[in-house]
């Protein structure tokens, strides 16, 4: 061991006289957008470094990050473009744009900094955020006001962003650049001359921004000026003089006649409405007028033989009170002015829509003042309705129906009666009766799915919703209320209505109590909907509530098992080489999915550099050749880690002994007990035995050594190392591609460190068939290996031959 750590100090101090460190900074300046290998420039020249020795020091350049943008050519020595330089991407608007990278050479080793300026060039043009900018002016806005329009951007620096702003020729608008105190810009269109929306109601301009590159970029935006109205015109009526003829037995709401007026301007100014400016008092009783669409109508009955004529003047107003006056006249002609008169003696509404075809509705009575043939009626109305008009007594018809109703098609049916005499010409008259639909309960509640499902994490809190359903009756009031309730059954041997109960009204199913997901999957319910019509019809849906599952199960560690008085003790060969298997974390997890994906890490370690985990078998490997400088006794600790969200972890330790001989095993348990006493009592009895018998220590160490040599126990290997055999958990089930244990990591047993007499058995492997019906693991051979490398059947008695490594 001294004449190793000489000579490492050697090579140490060798190597620090060896290694020459040169610090230097050297500074670039190039345009942005060079192609990819432009030379940058000559790095080697300007370092002085020797071209021959150049490519057998490995010049290299190393960037922060992960884009190199720069690279050496080590024949030449120049500093080459390696990706694209955008001093947009890299800097944007910063006034200033480095690079900053290292040049490293080797042998001796040399280290500068390098630093790169990028360069901005004219290599964008200047764009506005909107391709079309919209203004609404007012017409009556005053010369010199300014509005607001946004700038031009470009994302170069310097004289290559924007310079200066142009717009089209046009006679009303200019275009400025104000700059505030802060030294923000803002664009605006100057209002030179007054508009008139009545020449021109809209205007197209055309602004143009130019950088200051060269030569110059530009970009341009189509500016719309809409030009709002002001109220400077009056509404003008397309006549002056209305005159029209109207019948004396015109039936009211008859529109007489219709004026109509326009004005020039635009929105509320434009809004005409229409009023009587001058109506004698029997005409103001008989005529009404439109106050927006200006219709002179009938509100009451004409007689020719009273009145002849009426004489009316209509004003037109619009919405700021400018206003415009016409004539109407109305002659009124003698015609046959008694027109038949319907009377509705009886209607029988709502009508039951279980009544049968034929059932009759109403009775309906004409009356016509005339005589003769004048007083000769008709009836009639619309077709396509279940319904039929037949005379009956003088003058009186009956309504019936064809077919029975459904108030779920149809609830009501809007129909208008028409009457005409026999007159020349002839007069009828309308009237319209609705029929509503009585409602009975003849539909029962449908569901709007045929089946529910729904999904709910486990350790929910009770009253916690779970999934609605929803069911529709097409009846009207109580007939389609509908009501929701759970059918009764028993799950596990429990009623249903421990775990979910339902809300009558809303039909929102809740949880009565927590669900473990290791308990219930799933559970399936019937929900009925009811609706409270008499009798009360129903209908079932089937709802499956599946259990999610939560990450609340820590990993349980099967082996190493805890112990309460001892601890388990792994035999790690002196002979093991890296990679070696030395032992097995086994742990399981209560959990499903991902949350039993289970993960291994070693937490602390006598020596850290000495084992390592495998992440997810869980095997603990040597990550070196064992070395006599390595410490006997090696604890790990193991964290198991499942992969919930939170994750969940357990720990473990596992203690190894390296060591080829059983006896320092056992007797390492009563090495603690020597190290209580005194230190001066060790180095006397120290003293004391180097003086005296050294030569006899030394002659019995190479006695002893050759003895070892002969009589080593070839019992232990370098890959495999045996596993106690251990039962698993009764709910644990394995799964492939879960993550948590397979079969064939679990072991029969191994080699205990607590006795000297433990025989030694070999490796086995367990398979599904191995797992029996109470949980317990039993082993496939009865094979055992003793301490002298002869193996015994238990069955047989038949002696095998073992071979280690």
């Amino acid at each position: 061991m001294e004449f190793k750590t000489g000579a490492m100090l050697e090579i140490f101090l060798f190597l620090i006289v060896d290694i020459y460190l040169c610090l230097g900074e050297i500074r670039y300046s190039v345009p942005e957008e060079m192609r990819r290998g432009s030379v940058i420039g000559k790095v080697t020249k300007d370092l002085g470094v020797n071209m021959k020795t150049l490519e057998s020091r490995n010049p290299r350049i190393e960037f922060e990050g992960r884009t190199r943008y720069c690279d050496i050519n080590q024949q030449s020595g120049d500093l080459v473009v390696n990706e694209r330089l955008d001093r947009e991407e890299l800097c944007g608007q910063k006034p200033s744009c480095t690079l900053t990278f290292d040049f490293f050479m080797e042998n001796p080793l040399e280290l500068h900094r390098v630093t790169l300026e990028i360069q901005d060039i004219n290599d964008n043009v200047p764009t506005f955020p909107h391709n079309e900018i919209y203004l609404e002016i007012r017409e009556s806005a005053d010369k010199g006001e300014r509005f607001s329009v946004d700038e031009a951007l470009d994302p170069d620096a310097g004289l290559n962003s924007v310079q200066r702003y142009t717009l089209s020729v046009n006679e009303h608008f200019s275009f400025a650049v104000h700059t505030n105190a802060d030294t923000t810009k803002h664009a605006e269109i100057i209002l030179e001359n007054e508009l008139d929306r009545e020449k021109q109601d809209h205007h197209s301009l055309i602004l143009t921004a130019y950088d200051g590159g060269n030569p110059p970029k530009s970009g341009t935006v189509m500016i719309h000026v809409r030009v709002l109205d002001a109220n400077d015109n009056k509404p003008v009526f397309t006549q002056t003089v209305y005159k029209v003829s109207v019948p004396e037995n015109a039936p009211l709401d008859t529109v007489v006649v219709a004026v109509s007026a326009t004005d020039a301007d635009e929105g509320i100014n434009a809004d005409v409405t229409y009023e009587f400016s001058h109506i004698s008092m029997r005409a103001k009783s008989i005529f009404s007028i439109d106050q927006k669409t200006g219709e002179i109508k009938l509100k009451g009955p004409m007689d020719f033989e009273d009145t002849s004529s009426y004489e009316m003047h209509v004003k037109a107003k619009d919405g700021v009170g400018q206003a415009a006056s016409c004539k109407v006249i109305v002659d009124v002609t003698d015609v046959n002015d008694n027109a038949p008169v319907i009377f509705i003696k009886s209607l029988k509404t709502p009508f039951p829509e279980n009544e049968p075809s034929g059932s009759e509705v109403a009775v309906i009575y004409v009356q016509d003042k005339d005589t003769e043939s004048s007083g000769k009626v008709k009836c009639f109305f619309q077709p396509n309705t279940p319904f039929k008009l037949s005379p009956s007594i003088k003058n009186h018809f009956s309504l019936t129906t064809i077919e029975r109703l459904d108030r779920e098609k149809v609830s009501e049916y809007n129909i208008t009666i028409t009457a005409v005499d026999e007159g020349s010409p002839p007069l009828s008259s309308s009237i319209s009766l609705i029929v509503s639909v009585g409602d009975v309960n003849d539909n029962p509640p449908v569901f709007e799915r045929q089946s529910y499902s729904a999904y709910l994490t486990e350790n929910n809190k009770p009253e916690s919703s779970v999934c609605t359903v929803a069911a529709r009756d097409p009846d009207w009031r109580q007939n389609g209320s509908v009501f929701y309730s759970l059918v009764p059954s028993e799950i596990g041997g429990l009623s249903v209505s421990s775990f979910l109960s339902i809300n009558g009204d809303t039909g929102v199913i809740s949880a009565v109590r927590t669900f473990d997901y290791e308990r219930f999957r799933d559970l399936t319910i019937q929900v009925m909907a009811r609706d409270n019509g008499s009798p009360a019809l129903s209908s079932n849906v089937t709802v499956r509530v599946f259990l999610t599952d939560e990450n609340d199960n820590p990993p349980q560690i099967l082996y190493p098992a805890p112990q309460e008085n001892s601890i388990m003790t792994e035999v790690v060969p002196k002979s093991a080489l890296s990679g070696s298997l030395v032992s097995k974390v086994i742990a399981v997890d209560a959990d499903s999915g991902q949350n039993a994906w289970l993960s291994y890490s070693i937490v602390k370690a006598t020596d850290a550099g000495l084992f390592t985990i495998g992440v997810h078998s869980g095997e603990i490997r040597t990550q070196r050749d064992i070395s006599e400088s390595d410490l006997m006794r090696q604890s790990l600790i193991i964290a198991v880690r499942d992969n919930g969200q939170p994750s969940l972890s357990t720990s473990c330790a596992v203690h190894l002994v390296i060591s080829d001989n059983l006896a320092e095993i056992t007797d390492l348990k009563y090495a603690n007990h020597q190290q209580d006493n005194s230190r001066l009592t060790l180095y006397l009895i120290i003293a004391l035995v180097s003086v005296s018998t050294f030569f006899l220590t030394f002659i019995i160490l190479i006695i002893a050594a050759r003895f070892c040599q002969r009589k080593k126990p070839r019992l232990l290997f370098d890959t495999a190392v045996a596993i106690p055999s251990t039962h698993l958990p009764p709910t644990y089930a394995e799964m492939e591609g879960a993550g948590t244990l397979h079969s064939s990591y679990n072991y029969d047993t191994y080699l205990t460190t607590g006795s000297r007499t433990s025989d030694f058995k070999f490796l086995t492997s367990y398979n599904e068939n191995t797992l029996l019906a109470d949980h317990t693991l039993r082993k496939g051979s009865n094979d055992i290996i003793n301490l002298s490398g002869e193996c015994f059947s238990r069955e047989s008695n038949e002696v095998c031959t073992c071979l280690s490594r």
